[in-house]
């Protein structure tokens, strides 16, 4: 099946299909997207199920929903926006936007259902409170990494290979049984937790007639969580706007007024994120309706250790709709029985709070507060011959011919102060001349973490003979630019919605402006990755911590000179350049900078990378004025053809 570029009616939806055993099986992020499709009935998609090779999809007929419109097409023909992403993926009706990855294309879905029945509470709900569910990226929120990589990973894997997993449950299942297992807090919560409390005391009335309300309430744990369960609950569904669920309007009694708010009863979590139905939800259900399927036999030996789970997945199934949306798609749900008695106590090693421990401490450091200033770290690397060292600018004087160019491209027709907008002129000829000086005609050039495209669209209305593509997670920011390079008529650019990790196509050149913390260490990987030279302006240092990817120092020198925290003492100060600081600790914030990005150059160069850490020009451009320049090895360098590139990132 062919694609071409032509305006499309509706949005195509790509959903990946793998083969098991010869036979086409849905992956669990495509099983997401089709479950959230069922659910909001959306209609705005054309879907197609992505496969490598031809092959028939009939034994996948009762796990697509009716109501869906799919297609089949192969790997091989899909538009080239999309087959540089990682699926699941969406391209828009003008073929040149595409949204990538699974917490992306499904807060699509939910914006695209509103937008065609504004009325649908219930889908609104799903974005959460103030819309950011799974809003954040997974590099940097471990909430958003469990539920979009970690879950369906994990149950990907125990499917695939379920040979002696069943009594060693996967971490990230035990990190959700312990996430459910706590107490939540919502916004303006006081209310519902006074009803709460004065549901309790009616109850402990209800049943204690002598007056032993207290003591008969301690001993029948079962009833009081059964009120819980009734209270929180209808709040939750009624957040859904269910016609058959009355919200909670019953006002309290005095004597439940003047308790002070300490001492009100904490609010049993109901759903993933709380006590609301949320994406997470959607996202949870196929993987743990999946993963109890697999268990069949072993689901006693395995589930009297996921209790808060169990409990989860029951109410799960009371919201509206879900049963509807889960039929459809071929999930049978039920509570699988678990016998309670004769069952083994779960094990030190199985406790979801020390595997919690050691998760943290494997992929996360928390952040110690600073004592003292930089100057001792910066004296010890010194001590050791390391020292800032900065390359002459190649090309100070050179300026875009900024007065004959289009007004869409010059960032004083923008929002921005002219003084903003004067110094963004000048960071911009900084990275536009020295991208021009290492592109050739043909060559596709990445701008990463766009924004609103200040940089990608200067670069393809300059380059016109070479692919830009702008790689944003904001959609508002990408959409803005989108319309920028509309009004300008740009031919030779694409855009993309998703975190770096879901673009993975070749390119030759990546270029990003004032990437924040980590971002330039990914920026800088990704290129390496594809064998290709970046242009990057560092910012943000004092964001800069241990990631699932990345430690900090980077590179050997400085790993056998600091610790970690002196490493942070350094990006902390390397923040300490703002103009309106006295001109000595801006040199130190300045000399910081660079031994900083002189960690993450050495970082590149044992890759066989040739880089340069330059000052912008001028200077004053901006206080974060640090830009790296990395050229590949020459055996993958700017001579290596687009087919030999597409080779080296897939293979």
């Amino acid at each position: 099946m062919k694609h071409t570029d032509d305006k499309q009616q509706h949005p195509s939806l790509y959903l990946g299909v793998c083969c098991q055993s010869e036979e086409p099986r849905l992956p669990l992020h495509t099983s997401i997207a089709l479950f959230l499709l069922s659910y909001c009935e959306c209609k705005s998609f054309k879907v197609f199920l992505v496969s490598s090779k031809s092959t028939s999809f009939q034994t996948l007929k009762s796990q697509l929903p009716e109501s869906v419109d799919v297609s089949d097409t192969q790997l091989k023909d899909l538009p080239q926006l999309v087959k540089g992403c990682r699926l699941p993926a969406v391209l828009d009706e003008t073929g040149r936007l595409c949204r990538a990855g699974l917490a992306v294309v499904l807060r699509h879905i939910i914006n695209k259902t509103l937008e065609a029945d504004p009325s649908r509470n219930d889908v609104l709900a799903l974005l959460g409170f103030k819309k950011t569910c799974l809003k954040a990226c997974a590099e940097v929120s471990k909430w958003t990494r469990l539920c979009e990589i970690g879950i369906p990973s994990a149950v990907e894997e125990h499917l695939q290979n379920p040979t002696n997993q069943y009594q060693q449950l996967p971490l990230s299942i035990l990190t959700l049984e312990q996430r459910l297992a706590e107490p939540v807090k919502v916004h303006n919560d006081d209310k519902i937790r006074r009803q709460k409390l004065q549901e309790q005391r009616q109850n402990e009335k209800n049943e204690s007639p002598t007056g032993q309300g207290d003591v008969d309430n301690e001993s029948k744990p079962g009833q009081s969580a059964q009120v819980c369960d009734t209270l929180e609950l209808r709040a939750a569904l009624a957040k859904l706007s269910v016609d058959s669920v009355p919200a909670l309007t019953t006002r309290e009694n005095s004597e439940i007024r003047k308790v002070k708010t300490t001492d009100l009863p904490p609010l049993e979590r109901v759903f993933a994120e709380g006590l609301y139905f949320t994406l997470t939800d959607v996202v949870l259900l196929p993987c743990i309706y999946q993963y109890l399927c697999s268990l069949q036999a072993h689901a006693a030996d395995t589930l009297h250790r996921l209790p808060h789970l169990l409990h989860w997945y029951s109410r799960v199934q009371d919201v509206p709709g879900v049963l509807r949306a889960s039929k459809a798609c071929g999930m049978a749900l039920s509570i699988p029985h678990v016998p309670t008695s004769g069952l083994p106590e779960p094990s030190a090693e199985d406790n979801p709070t020390s595997l919690l421990e050691q998760e943290e401490n494997q992929e996360m450091t928390t952040d110690q507060p600073f004592v003292g200033g930089p100057r001792p770290t910066m004296t010890k690397l010194k001590e050791n011959g390391i020292e800032a060292v900065f390359a002459p600018h190649p090309c100070p004087a050179w300026t875009l011919p900024w007065d004959s160019l289009p007004g869409a491209i010059n960032p004083t027709e923008g929002k921005m102060s002219n003084i903003r907008a004067v110094r963004k002129r000048q960071q911009l000829n900084n990275l536009v001349a020295t991208v021009t000086e290492l592109a050739k005609p043909g060559y596709t050039i990445v701008d990463f973490c766009s924004g609103t495209g200040h940089v990608g669209i200067v670069l393809a209305h300059t380059l016109p003979d070479c692919q830009v593509i702008l790689i944003e997670n904001k959609e508002e920011s990408l959409v803005r630019a989108q319309c920028r390079s509309e009004e300008l008529g740009l031919k030779n650019i694409g855009f993309i919605q998703a975190n770096l990790d879901y673009f993975t196509g070749p390119f030759h050149i990546g270029v990003a402006l004032h990437a924040c913390g980590v971002a330039t260490d990914m920026v800088m990987e990704h290129c390496i990755q594809a064998g290709a030279s970046f242009v990057i302006s560092p910012c943000c240092y004092g964001f800069i911590q241990n990631a699932v990817k990345f430690t900090f120092p980077k590179s050997k020198r400085f790993q056998e000179t600091l610790t970690y925290k002196e490493h942070m003492i350094l990006c902390r100060f390397a923040d300490q350049t703002a103009v309106q600081l006295p001109p000595e600790r801006r040199l130190i914030g300045k000399q910081c900078m660079g031994l900083v990005d002189l960690d993450r150059s050495w970082a590149a160069e044992t890759q066989g990378y040739l880089v340069r850490v330059m000052t912008m020009e001028p200077e004053s451009c901006s206080p974060k004025n640090n830009m790296l320049v990395g050229r590949p090895p020459k055996k993958i360098g700017l001579e290596t053809s687009a087919s030999q590139l597409e080779a080296l990132v897939y293979n």
